[in-house]
């Protein structure tokens, strides 16, 4: 017995380590990501011209989130108390809706188009939406308040997605390729747009054009948030119930037919929740490049490329990323608020490159 017993061990195969330890990877990553959203938010609303301690700010959001409990206090300083609440926080919330939006719309993007390079601007969301905001800001229209930008940009961003959609269309299918080359396409023909709201628009609206194309949270407000919050919801929900279908599309549209996926309705579905949030996102911060593109290969690079795990870290990295670029923005230089696009573009544009440089290195693998 012992003897049979020493063989079977000796031809029994050896018990791989691997899925222990990336579930022990992942765990630590979201627990991470956790602490390190709560940790940036507190002190992004905690930063500013007008100091507020982070004790204070830790003990009026819980007495805030505590409701009949009454955990916590609110500030002692009335006016500390009211910036807090009516200027930061909705900014600092905006800053985790939009983060968490792109850096999602990313990862569906890539996981539709098999393609690690690409992100939402891919379809024309941001460009069209663009086009939409300068129009309305060069025509003077007021039809709306201070949701007339928004509402415009969100139009022209949906507007333009589906016009995407449709030129690539053919005989029922939409190729991977031809959906690419018409994107490049509509966002050339929409910074053309771009262009001609600039030139014929006056210096005022230029500016705010310029501004409102490199990104800004400044003039965040409650309204706002609640406006985009059901957009973004719907979206990410979405995304994370297309996980695991997106894991069988990585096998290649063939092998994922045979398995049951509808891949023309995975790939429309994907685009209309990418079209859906990122115009909503777009439509409160202007464009705000890169978070998209980074934050899901730095995820994927982590904890490999199964959909699952990657789209709630994605969430959870976009938030981080770009409320802490947020605290850069409003704390970098005194007096000034500097354009939160232009921030993501520092860092993303070199990360491209050397994206770029790791792909063609590797022949155009997945990582």
């Amino acid at each position: 017995m012992t003897a049979l017993h020493t063989a079977a061990s000796e031809q029994a195969p050896p018990v791989s380590k691997e899925p222990g330890r990336r579930v022990t990877a992942r765990v630590a990553l979201f627990a991470g990501l956790g602490a390190a959203l709560v940790l940036v938010c507190l002190g992004s609303a905690a930063l500013g011209q007008y100091g507020i301690g982070l004790a204070d700010v830790a003990a009026s959001t819980l007495h805030r989130l505590s409701g009949p409990l009454g955990l916590g206090h609110p500030v002692g300083d009335p006016f500390a108390e009211s910036a807090l609440w009516q200027i930061r926080m909705p900014r600092v919330v905006m800053s985790l809706l939009v983060g968490a939006v792109l850096a999602t719309s990313g990862a569906l993007m890539q996981g539709v188009f098999g393609n690690p390079l690409a992100e939402p601007g891919v379809v024309g969301v941001s460009s069209g939406a663009a086009v939409g905001a300068a129009f309305v800001i060069v025509a003077g229209v007021d039809v709306l308040g201070q949701f007339t930008v928004p509402t415009a940009a969100f139009a022209a961003g949906l507007a333009s997605v589906l016009l995407v959609y449709l030129l690539s269309r053919s005989g029922g299918r939409t190729e991977v390729v031809t959906l690419v080359l018409t994107g490049i396409a509509v966002n050339a023909v929409a910074g053309a747009g771009l262009a001609f709201c600039m030139f014929f628009g006056s210096q005022t609206a230029r500016d705010q054009i310029v501004f409102w194309q490199l990104g800004s949270l400044n003039g965040s407000r409650w309204a706002y948030v609640v406006s985009a919050l059901p957009f973004a919801v719907v979206g990410l929900t979405g995304a994370w119930l297309l996980a695991r279908r997106l894991d069988l599309l990585a096998l290649g549209d063939r092998a994922a037919r045979h398995l049951g996926v509808d891949v023309e309705r995975l790939r429309v579905t994907a685009i209309v929740l990418i079209a859906v949030m990122v115009a909503a996102a777009v439509a409160f911060s202007g464009v705000i490049g890169f978070v998209g593109l980074v934050v899901p290969h730095l995820i994927r690079m982590a904890i490999g490329p199964g959909h699952r795990a990657l789209i709630p870290a994605s969430m959870l990295g976009g938030a981080v990323l770009l409320a802490l670029a947020d605290v850069v923005a409003r704390t970098a230089i005194a007096y000034a608020d500097l354009p939160i696009g232009m921030l993501t573009a520092l860092v993303g544009g070199p990360f491209f490159f050397w994206l770029l440089r790791n792909t063609r290195a590797r022949a155009g693998g997945w990582i």
